[in-house]
């Protein structure tokens, strides 16, 4: 095993030296860190996790929430990529990653108990129902934790832009022509609630008439759900010319049910999702969705869980808003010549 005395004996420095190096001091300069870290690095160096926890009364290990109601698990495209980001940045700054539960075997706990019971310095939670009593006592303890896409008073919360980008969509395909414009939203979260605002706000600026049989729930990441929504609207006597979906997993049982209608995407129809999962752009025609940078969110989780337990002194709780994108694929029709 490679050590601290190793690493200065090449370096020709001291093991203080060394020291400071790997645990980012800022008594030694710039060029002397990465010039350590490298040889550290080349030198195949593993930091003592239990040498620097005693040192620092940290356990350098970090609990992630990951409470998904559809069950996807790891498959859930969007979550995976965030939760990846999550601990490739985590690795990155000497820390290790723990899923959180409330069962764990036989044995029952709280989220907070199994957090502590795990030594975690702090808490990210991913996806959960933050009304769950289990989360608000997670939320009220003396853990620090930051949260994604829900916003809690005196705590870091990282956001997704929910609250323009349905907007960004209704502009986009009310610029190809269409005004009967239908919404399947997920289950009333707050990011629900930010993206049915975003809806109504820019119809109501486009000055498009919405009726309620054109707003329609189907849980996030439940393609069954969405189909049964799409049925609907499309039994509708004054049926809609394009549909919203909840994400573009789900958008899989609204294509379904259009196909089983005998309509064609985007001649007869025109379809938009989001997220902007992988999936998106090997559909042909390519879906247009809108794109939620899931890498960069996992990344500021991290980077800002970590910053707020190295300096809690020093540290603001903030919300931070991470920007997606339009991804204009195939799936809506340009109908403004035939109106």
């Amino acid at each position: 095993m490679v050590k601290l005395k190793d690493i200065a004996e090449v370096a020709g420095v001291s093991i203080g030296t060394v020291s400071k190096a790997l645990s980012n001091s800022h008594e030694i300069s710039l060029k002397m860190t990465k010039k350590i870290r490298k040889i550290a690095k080349e030198m195949g160096y593993i930091a003592n996790s239990q040498a620097r926890g005693l040192k620092t009364n940290r356990s350098y290990n970090i609990g992630v929430v990951y409470i998904d109601k559809s069950k996807a698990g790891l498959k859930h495209e969007y979550f995976s990529t965030m939760l990846s980001s999550i601990q490739e940045t985590l690795r990155t700054k000497g820390y290790d990653f723990t899923f959180i539960s409330n069962l764990v075997g036989t044995t029952k706990h709280t989220l907070l108990s199994h957090a502590r019971y795990r030594r975690c310095d702090g808490v990210i939670i991913t996806t959960a129902d933050y009304n769950d009593p289990e989360i608000l006592q997670l939320i009220s303890s003396d853990m620090e934790v930051v949260t994604i896409d829900h916003e809690f008073p005196n705590k870091t919360a990282i956001m997704s832009d929910n609250n323009i980008g349905l907007g960004k969509i209704v502009e986009y395909v009310y610029k190809m022509g269409h005004k009967k414009i239908a919404f399947i939203h997920g289950e009333m979260t707050q990011v629900t609630k930010d993206r049915l605002k975003s809806f109504e706000n820019m119809c109501e600026k486009l000055r498009i008439n919405i009726p309620p049989e054109y707003v329609l729930q189907a849980d996030y990441h439940l393609p069954r759900e969405s189909g049964l929504a799409t049925r609907k609207l499309l039994d509708l006597n004054e049926k809609p010319t394009c549909i919203i979906y909840p994400d573009d997993y789900s958008f899989m049982g609204g294509m379904t049910e259009i196909e089983k209608h005998g309509l064609n995407i985007p001649d007869d129809i025109s379809v938009v999702g989001y997220d902007g999962i992988y999936l998106s752009t090997i559909l042909r025609p390519s879906l247009t969705t809108y794109v939620q940078n899931s890498t960069e969110i996992g990344k500021q989780a991290a980077l800002k869980l970590i910053e707020q337990i190295e300096n809690p002194k020093d540290f603001v709780a903030k919300s931070i808003i991470i920007s997606g994108k339009l991804q204009k694929g195939q799936t809506v029709k340009n109908i403004k010549s035939t109106f």
